[in-house]
């Protein structure tokens, strides 16, 4: 054939279609690629089906798996839990909603209820505040009731200059009721009513998922929903019940990542390749988290919530259960990091085919040192975030670096922000490794094609096109 355009260059892929396989656009060329004509997609869409082989093979693994994760919610699913008719907690009184209709302001002498005035070392946090209570100005609060039975009653409430809460007019917020209490003592403010902002908050985080994601975005939607509901309708009362925290959090994260990860990215080879690198990073982070939390002998028991959970059921293990927080709090970046280096070698191999197994890798690899860069960062900056206020206490107190590591308080945050990190980092090769086993051993349609019409299958060479300089 005289019309054929000969490339010193390997020409442009065609586009997927009838044929393409055959490696020449349609209606014209002839089949001369020599290894360079193949019919794949450039990230136009899903990714194409693996063969027929490889999917046994996946669902061999992943089906039982399933099927134990299964048996596992079956077994320890709850019975419910003995409840505590007062727990402390503040959050099992009885509440309604109410206004604050006046604010005066009022001098704090008057209405000590002592009469005397406070003394004390005023370089002290107590004595500064026993001394502003005694010579400051207090507010005098009236607050009507909204809902209940006492619908339209008032209290008065009185607010110290140096709590942090302060009552302005008009302000919603939440009192508590103590039937048992004198009557002018039987309604308090405890909390200031943030139900409108934190609604419209979500209202708008879902907004942006859905217009950014659409149909993804929705998915991904019902998956953080079902997450919340697997966290509250087994995890914490199985773990109430007394069941083992670390055996708990394992079958939960496990259901919460099947859920998550086939709603939101299909049920695919390619999301299956990232649930198996999410799995084993799991258990790396279980067995480390395991190992140092019980070498480091943290109890974790530290602070005013562990012990009163520890008081009211002593049945819990309180290290198993910082286990179990490590290991449900290293998922969703798992997640994150598993998908994305999936992605990436499927889409590397829909770019160059002819790409064997180590120059995937060496290619996958190189997006995973970046993405590991950036995702650590982010995961010690949350927990040091969120711990900022111990640690402004460490500096206050001018305590030395290593009395603060070494402190059980300190050491579980940094046991827990290490082990996670170490699991994230094994993530990436580990995942990369496995999908570039996968494509690379798969056969798909095109290439069975090219093979029974007598023409070479592209080089498949651990080092691709390498191999033929």
């Amino acid at each position: 054939m005289t019309t054929t355009q000969q490339f010193p260059q390997p020409p442009p892929e065609p586009r997927p279609d009838a044929g393409a396989g055959q490696g020449h656009a349609s209606g014209q060329g002839s089949p001369h690629g020599q290894g360079h004509g193949h019919g794949h997609g450039h990230g136009h869409g899903p990714a194409a089906p693996v063969s027929q082989h490889l999917r046994k093979v996946i669902a061999a693994i992943l089906i039982p798996f399933a099927a134990a994760v299964v048996v596992g919610l079956v077994a320890l699913w709850p019975g419910g839990a003995a409840a505590h008719e007062r727990t402390g907690v503040g959050f099992d009184r009885q509440t309604q909603q109410a206004t604050v209709t006046v604010v005066v302001s009022v001098s704090c002498k008057a209405v000590n209820a002592s009469g005397d005035t406070p003394t004390g070392d005023t370089s002290t946090a107590e004595g500064a505040s026993a001394q502003a209570q005694a010579s400051g100005t207090c507010k005098k609060a009236t607050v009507r009731v909204d809902t209940g039975q006492d619908e339209g009653r008032t209290f008065t409430e009185i607010v110290q200059p140096d709590q942090s809460r302060q009552l302005h007019r008009g302000e919603k917020v939440v009192v508590a009721y103590e039937p048992a209490a004198p009557r002018e003592l039987q309604y308090s403010v405890t909390d200031v009513n943030r139900g409108l902002p934190m609604a419209l908050l979500a209202g708008i985080f879902a907004l942006a998922v859905v217009v950014v994601g659409r149909l993804r975005g929705v998915m991904a939607l019902v998956a953080l929903a079902i997450s919340f509901l697997v966290l509250d309708l087994f995890i914490l009362p199985a773990i109430l019940q007394g069941s083992n925290p670390l055996v708990v959090a394992v079958v939960g994260s496990s259901a919460i990542m099947l859920i998550a990860l086939y709603m939101c990215h299909g049920l695919s080879a390619r999301t299956s390749v990232a649930v198996l690198g999410t799995l084993i990073s799991l258990v790396l982070i279980g067995v480390l988290g395991s190992l140092f939390i019980g070498w480091a002998a943290l109890t974790g028991n530290t602070d005013d919530d562990t012990g009163l959970i520890h008081g009211l059921y002593p049945a819990i293990d309180m290290s198993g259960l910082l286990l179990a927080g490590v290991i449900i709090g290293s998922l969703g970046v798992l997640d994150d990091v598993t998908v994305t280096q999936t992605s990436a070698i499927w889409e590397l191999h829909e770019a160059n085919p002819s790409m064997g197994w180590r120059g995937l890798y060496r290619a996958g690899i190189r997006i995973g040192r970046d993405h590991i860069a950036s995702v650590v960062n982010t995961l010690v900056l949350a927990y040091a975030g969120a711990a900022l206020p111990l640690l402004l206490l460490f500096s206050i107190a001018q305590s030395s670096v290593g009395t603060v590591a070494t402190s059980e308080l300190v050491s579980e945050e940094i046991v827990r922000t290490l082990v996670g990190s170490i699991g994230l980092v094994a993530s990436v090769p580990v995942t990369t490794a496995l999908a570039a086993l996968v494509v690379s051993a798969d056969r798909p349609e095109a290439v069975r094609n090219r093979a029974a019409a007598g023409l070479p299958a592209p080089a498949r060479g651990g080092r691709g096109r390498r191999r033929k300089q």
